[in-house]
């Protein structure tokens, strides 16, 4: 195939699939910044595979798999690293930033709110229990999915999303968030 028509079949077959795909990245992140360059990287790395994405039933739960490998392997690549700089996180611009507002300022700031201590609840799940209630919960993606896309068996993948929305519960409760 040519240079052009690589790039439309590319297109033709991921951009479907930007949304989904960005939600994920900046769930498995946390961080704007992050979650674009794993994108960016997700992207870079698929178009290298083009022959096997074309083959591909359901390229989105594929380029979900690759996506969530990529991560793991920054995360590990990072852990390694022993210099720490400030983080992201807590610079400006990250976070909440498309919370998209009513006309009600008093419950979009209560409605803010929640969603600040909901991620801060979020924030103290262990990575299992967390990525699995983002990807189900938040996401959308089915139990089979997960369970693919994680690489870990369904009954665990069950159980881990059982515990994880006990212990997110304790912590909303204790907290007083939901009470």
């Amino acid at each position: 195939m040519s240079s052009e028509a690589n790039n439309l079949a590319f297109e033709r077959l991921v951009q479907p699939h930007f949304d989904r795909l960005y939600r994920l990245a900046f769930r498995l992140t946390g961080r704007k910044a992050e979650a674009e360059d794993l994108f960016q990287e997700l992207l870079i790395k698929a178009y290298g595979k083009l022959d096997d994405l074309v083959a591909i039933d359901e390229p989105g739960s594929w380029l979900s798999r690759i996506m969530y490998n990529l991560f793991i392997d920054e995360r590990r690549r990072f852990a390694r690293q022993r210099l720490h700089t400030v983080e992201e996180g807590y610079l400006p611009g990250d976070g909440l930033e498309g919370f998209a507002g009513t006309e009600d300022p008093v419950r979009d700031h209560q409605r803010l709110e929640k969603l600040k201590q909901l991620d801060q609840a979020l924030a103290q799940l262990s990575d299992e229990h967390r990525i699995i209630v983002l990807l189900h919960d938040t996401e959308g993606y089915k139990l089979e999915e997960i369970h693919k896309l994680i690489d870990i068996p369904l009954g665990t993948v069950k159980s881990r999303l059982h515990r994880a929305r006990a212990r997110l519960r304790e912590i909303l409760t204790t907290s007083g968030t939901f009470s």
